[in-house]
């Protein structure tokens, strides 16, 4: 997959702008036309591509305003550098691909890897007590030390955000923060020198919103989808009976991901959250950075000494065959999200695949969700 050209840009900024045309709506129009060009191209055509459109999509579809506004956005990118990714684009968070309701388009500041081999998001109140900070604190450090390459994934907001992107800085591990706004702007104001020191030192920042955009309260619990969605795991560090920090828990469990969360004192008030969360089975109960990383299995590399017996004149399909050929050119270990990007088979459909490679003795899995070819 190639970054989007010029004209394709503007088209993808220009649907998500488009007046009636939802982040769901979008994606299935993509999808069907092959690009968003072809969307506008052939808008006239939709009813009969795209069974139950209606007159009002298409005259949607005719707005020049969106265009303009794409062009603008543009230009606001290229001048405040900011990259534009598309849900095409290599460096588009694969994980949060797999999602159905993926953004069209994202906005980021910084060199962060989205992409990073194993990536954890922390979660919690924006009203932290000092036991929550501190568990986030010793977490952070934990997971700093056992796992180098972690991507650590907040919303920089108040309380155990900003406790987690500080933790992350402090032991050296990137750190993103997902805003509900454009980057046009930093909210809260206060965590401005935070933001720059993400984006300065291998983090960064992203949103789906354009710049201009005010972070209302629906951002908020919209943007809390792209939290889950471009994490292994999600963890919840304190969080009262209801807030955003549920939430995200709660579309994390949708998305399949691993949900966990630290328990807290019986009738502490932001702790509430926490326990509920784990009593209904809604989330593991982890106890330190130690207990994230078994559940992962992300503590101990599978062993890579023992023999396997091959097959001899093994059958292969062609998409092991394009597979393995990928896996024996690289010569090294490469992560699953890597092989999605080079292969362009989806996550689910690959994981089947390096699965049958490697009870055919072909393939050897290695921790963090890593193959390598045999022999």
């Amino acid at each position: 997959m190639a970054p989007a050209p010029a004209d394709e840009l503007q088209a993808m900024l220009a649907l998500t702008c488009t007046p009636h045309v939802g982040t769901i709506l979008a994606r299935q129009l993509v999808s069907t036309l092959g690009t968003a060009t072809a969307v506008y191209e052939h808008r006239a055509e939709l009813p009969d591509i795209l069974p139950g459109v209606r007159p009002a999509l298409i005259q949607a579809l005719d707005c020049p305003a969106a265009w303009q506004r794409a062009k603008v956005e543009t230009d606001y990118a290229a001048a405040h550098h900011i990259r534009i990714l598309t849900l095409h684009d290599p460096a588009y968070p694969s994980r949060l691909r797999e999602c159905d309701d993926a953004p069209l388009v994202l906005y980021t500041l910084g060199t962060a890897n989205l992409n990073a081999t194993r990536v954890v998001s922390i979660v919690g109140t924006r009203k932290a007590t000092d036991y929550g900070r501190s568990l986030c604190d010793t977490f952070v450090r934990d997971l700093a030390a056992a796992v180098p390459d972690i991507l650590i994934v907040s919303g920089l907001a108040y309380g155990i955000d900003v406790a987690a992107h500080r933790a992350s800085l402090a032991n050296g591990a990137s750190t993103v923060g997902v805003l509900a706004h454009g980057l046009d702007r930093i909210y809260p104001s206060v965590h401005r020198s935070v933001a720059a020191q993400m984006t300065a030192r291998g983090g960064g920042l992203i949103t789906e919103f354009m710049s201009v955009t005010e972070p209302e309260r629906q951002n908020f619990i919209q943007r809390n989808r792209i939290i889950a969605g471009m994490a292994d795991a999600v963890v919840v560090v304190e969080s009262a009976v209801k807030g955003g920090a549920l939430i995200t828990a709660d579309i994390a469990q949708g998305y399949n991901r691993d949900c966990f969360a630290f328990p807290g004192r019986v009738g502490d008030e932001y702790s509430k959250g926490c326990n509920n969360l784990i009593l209904g089975n809604g989330a593991a109960l982890i106890t330190s950075a130690d207990d994230l990383l078994k559940a992962m299995r992300w503590d101990t590399a599978q062993a890579a000494d023992q023999p396997v017996q091959r097959q001899l004149f093994v059958e292969l399909t062609p998409d092991e065959e394009r597979v393995l050929a990928i896996l024996r050119t690289a010569g090294d270990a490469l992560h699953i999200n890597h092989i999605v990007v080079e292969s362009d088979i989806p996550t689910g459909r690959l994981s089947s695949l390096l699965f049958s490679l490697e009870m055919k003795g072909l393939v050897r899995t290695l921790a963090g969700a890593r193959y390598t070819a045999i022999g």
